[in-house]
């Protein structure tokens, strides 16, 4: 297993999760419902829970750990500002958008298991799987109000 394979793989993970966290902050300021500003701070834990335990990992391994966001969670932000002014504040688009950005936040992680494996020690992989298995829930829950919506 090759260190820096290895930090590299925990950082695509890094920058979905920090993608996550600025979208919701943006998903926040584009809805005035309540309800929705405490589900989009409560999915915007999940992540900054996941990238403790990422960074954590990086470092321990000598890395840096990515500060930055992928050009497609920038993509997502403009798109969900772009959206949420043509729309004002309508919650099934703002919900649309939130569970485009949790379906490429579970690809982000289908991609590390698929490609990366052989790279990461099986304590890395069960943490991974878990914070997999809490971005399926939240994105569950995305869908489940976007769909009532």
């Amino acid at each position: 297993m090759e260190t820096q394979k290895t930090i590299d793989a925990l950082n695509e993970l890094i920058e979905i999760n920090n993608d996550r966290v600025e979208g919701y902050e943006t998903a926040t300021k584009e809805t005035q419902a309540a309800d929705l500003k405490s589900l989009f701070a409560e999915l915007s834990r999940t992540s900054q829970d996941n990238l403790s335990q990422l960074r954590a990992e990086v470092n321990r391994l000598g890395g840096k750990p990515e500060e930055g966001t992928r050009v497609t969670g920038k993509f997502f932000r403009v798109w969900m500002d772009v959206k949420a002014a043509l729309t004002g504040d309508d919650r099934g688009a703002i919900l649309n958008s939130c569970e485009f950005g949790e379906d490429k936040a579970l690809e982000a992680y289908e991609h590390v298991f698929e490609h990366h494996t052989d790279q990461l020690s099986s304590e890395q992989l069960d943490m991974i799987r878990k914070q997999q298995t809490a971005l399926r829930a939240d994105h569950d829950r995305v869908r489940a109000l976007r769909d009532a919506a």
